[in-house]
């Protein structure tokens, strides 16, 4: 397998360049990292940081599950809306008269 179709096949399955996937999954790791610091934490200080990691994981979920759910809604109907309508056998005769 080349380097190429390695570095390019996943993004590309989520309709992202490699460079658009390496931003945004950076910016998951990191966003990860925050959290788990401050559960941590809050593990140790349990006044501290009392709501960060949940807000840190529901914000992450709805980047990646809901926004990808509302993304491929809007290319679905995106796709829909380029297509050709459907004739009926009626309107394919009275066009080609």
């Amino acid at each position: 397998m080349s380097l190429q179709r390695l570095l390019n096949e996943h993004p590309a399955s989520v309709g992202e360049t490699y460079g658009e996937h390496c931003k945004h999954a950076a910016g998951f790791g990191f966003s990860m990292i925050y959290g788990g610091i401050a559960c941590l934490l809050h593990a140790m200080f349990p006044w501290a940081f009392v709501c960060t990691g949940s807000k840190v994981i529901a914000r992450l979920h709805d980047r990646m599950v809901l926004n990808r759910h509302r993304q491929s809604a809007m290319l679905n109907e995106r796709a829909r809306a380029a297509q050709p309508k459907n004739k009926s056998p009626q309107q394919l005769t009275q066009s080609l008269r």
